[in-house]
């Protein structure tokens, strides 16, 4: 048994489970899962069941209850679909039981990420390791499809403008880094040309859905004996707006040339699906109209791009690592590098 986290007191969740009416037991077989965020993910049994408890890191960020109760909520409307995603069995809202921290208990998910590790029979079939990308396409797909109203999620997000919103939303977002000490400006070629394309040539027409936010390989679990999607995790991004822009993020982020090693060891092995390949499961799955699809990419490199070079930014001012700094930098200019090749 992992010792817990201090910030996971096992008498008050014992004591809350209870409450919930959760099956009665000591909590067993405790351990400290890894995630790609600071947030706590801590894998238990209790009472025959096996749990995830998801809750924010020790030292709260001001909006992270917020971010919280919001996944647990998409999660739980996702609940009955066939969208691969864990399934929430228990919210804690009350900041009162856990030092202030809200949490949530989810079912654990029986698989592997692949940018960390490439396990058999993935590691040693290229056609296992093509048909991932085409599940991962599959599992998306199945996301754009969920009526958003429908499954309880009309007001989670604001899509009335969310394709005007997004290029001023993140030039905003990169001149408010020049507030930052050091910070000599983003030096990031291309950067005027790809905005101006985006406003030129946005979509008149589009549908609004449910959204990941943050869709590329490293937030989907794969199923441990083939390439199917166990399940897409993280969804602090998820809101309500156009799923293309996750096709959009996919492809910007899917191994290509000297991008492969964002993809870790499944990057490494090759044998991926091209992009082409992508592009054409999604259409075969998807009801949604993919004449701009170059248009979601090119703003999906842009707004990743702008992100990143946030870290970027904050190095230069001495608030985040230099060579962390430097490292997201590059993939910045990589980014704008692919949409100046799309746009022309």
């Amino acid at each position: 048994m992992t010792t817990p986290p201090e910030a996971v007191d096992l008498a008050a969740l014992s004591s809350w489970m209870d409450d919930q009416g959760l099956p009665p037991g000591p909590i067993e077989e405790v351990a400290e899962l890894g995630g790609g965020t600071q947030n706590i993910l801590l894998l238990f049994r209790r009472g025959g069941v096996r749990y995830v408890l998801r809750r924010g890191p020790r030292h709260l960020r001001p909006r992270t209850n917020d971010v919280l109760l919001r996944e647990a909520r998409v999660l739980t409307a996702l609940d009955g679909t066939d969208v691969p995603a864990p399934r929430v069995l228990a919210v804690c809202a009350d900041t009162d039981v856990m030092g202030g921290a809200v949490f949530y208990l989810m079912t654990p998910v029986d698989g592997f990420n692949a940018t960390t590790r490439l396990p058999e029979p993935h590691a040693g079939s290229a056609e296992i390791r093509h048909r991932m990308g085409i599940e991962a396409v599959s599992a998306l797909a199945s996301l754009g499809a969920v009526d958003h109203v429908a499954v309880g999620l009309d007001g989670y997000g604001s899509p009335e403008g969310f394709l005007e919103r997004q290029v001023p939303r993140w030039m905003s977002e990169l001149e408010g880094y020049g507030k930052l000490d050091g910070y000599p400006g983003p030096e990031i070629p291309g950067l005027e040309h790809v905005a101006s394309w985006l406003e030129d040539n946005r979509p008149a027409d589009w549908r609004p859905g449910i959204m990941h936010g943050d869709y590329h390989l490293a937030n989907l679990m794969f199923s441990p004996t083939g390439p199917e999607v166990a399940a897409i995790v993280d969804w602090e991004m998820s809101t309500i707006g156009d799923p293309l822009l996750d096709l959009g993020w996919l492809l910007a982020t899917w191994p290509h040339g000297d991008a492969v090693s964002i993809a870790g060891p499944l990057g490494a092995a090759g044998g991926l699906a091209t992009r082409d390949e992508l592009i054409a499961a999604y259409a075969a799955r998807s009801s949604r109209s993919l004449d701009a699809v170059d248009w979601y990419e090119v703003l999906a490199c842009f707004k990743l791009g702008i992100v990143l070079e946030g870290t970027h930014a904050r190095a230069h001012a001495g608030k985040a690592d230099k060579g962390t700094g430097d490292l997201l930098h590059a993939m910045t200019l990589g980014l704008f590098t692919r949409a100046r090749r799309i746009t022309g």
